[in-house]
Parts: C-alpha cells; structure tokens; sequence
C-alpha cells in the first residue's frame, strides 16, 4: 500500500456533480440534490485503509454535530475493487452500518468522481461553500495512526468559519494516507477516463 499526500484543490473551484449509489439505502444520490446552503463535505475513504480506520470514531463524531447545524456530509470509496475486494459495496455497506455513518457512503464505481476531483488519498477532505466553492481542501487533522487520537481540528476550525460567515483560513495542509487504487487501465488519471 502506497502513501501519498492530496494534491489540493484549488480554492474557489466548484464542486464538480456526480451520480453515485449509496451502499447502504442502495439509491443514487447527485451532488445537487443533496448539497448543503451553508457547507458541504466531501470525504474520499476506503475501507481497509490505515488512516482511514483511524480517523472513523472522530468522523462520524464530527459529522453528527455539524449536520446538527446544517452542513451536508458525503463520503466517497473510489477504489478498484478487483485490486481491492475487501474495498467492495458490500462490505462498504457493513462499515458504514458498524460505524453507524451519519452521511451517505457512494461507490465511486467507475472512478469519475476521483478523477473530476482529483483526489490522490484516504482520506481526502473537500469543503465547499454556500456556493459550492472549495473553501478547504486537505487533511482532517495533523494526527497520524498509532500517533495520537484524531480530533477533526482542522476541518471543524474550516466548517466553524464558514457557519458563522468567515473566510476560512487559507494556509491549509495536504491529507496523508493511502493512495486511492486506480483501475489498471489508467495511464494518465486526470485525462483517461473511463
């Protein structure tokens, strides 16, 4: 398993749409229909990986309190699930229900939402705006596994920003984690799509 830091969106972009299933109710679900009017939270996680397992309790801490106050949580597996079985819907369904996920967790199936959003690791943090411009891109917090407990403080300092009508801070700090496992035909990720 690679490590790798996220490549950073740039701030201002727009959230890209996308169509995926949701592995829990079985539904799809579009970026536009399910969007926050004050922040919306897209996190890339995978299953099995390291940093991913480590940051899941303060995870779905975080998001029951933030969705309290109207922020839009959307967590995305884009993995290649013949390179990665234990990465398949099915199991994503099981954690999903054994971590009680408070939001939506989509299979990225043909990896288009990897690629639009250039996303690089597990975990990948993208924040957007009451106008769905990124507003935060990066790492949860500066914890690593077996290090010390996450705590979410670098997302939660972003999303306290935007409710309460605040620039968020510009000096922001890639995530570290697994690297997302492309499918084999892909040469150059941010051109070859499927």
């Amino acid at each position: 398993m690679a490590f790798v830091l996220s490549s950073m969106m740039e701030l201002g972009t727009k959230a890209p749409n996308f169509r995926l299933r949701d592995t829990v109710s079985n539904n799809f679900m579009s970026l536009c229909d399910i969007k926050s009017d004050i922040a919306t939270v897209i996190v890339f996680l995978c299953n099995h990986c390291p940093f991913v397992q480590h940051i899941n309790p303060k995870l779905v801490e975080i998001a029951n309190k933030y969705q309290e106050l109207g922020v839009t949580f959307i967590a995305i597996s884009s993995n290649d699930v013949e390179q990665s079985p234990k990465d398949a819907p099915v199991f994503m369904k099981q954690i999903a229900e054994y971590h009680n996920y408070p939001f939506p967790y989509l299979y990225d199936e043909h990896q288009n939402a990897a690629l639009t959003y250039e996303a690089q690791s597990t975990p990948d943090f993208f924040v957007f705006d009451h106008n769905m411009e990124c507003a935060y891109s990066g790492r949860f917090d500066m914890t690593r596994p077996c290090i010390a407990k996450a705590t979410g403080q670098d997302l939660c300092k972003a999303l306290d920003h935007l409710i309460e009508g605040k620039e968020v801070d510009s000096n922001q700090y890639p995530s570290m984690g697994s690297s997302i496992i492309w499918k084999r035909s892909y040469t150059n990720k941010k051109t070859d799509f499927p």
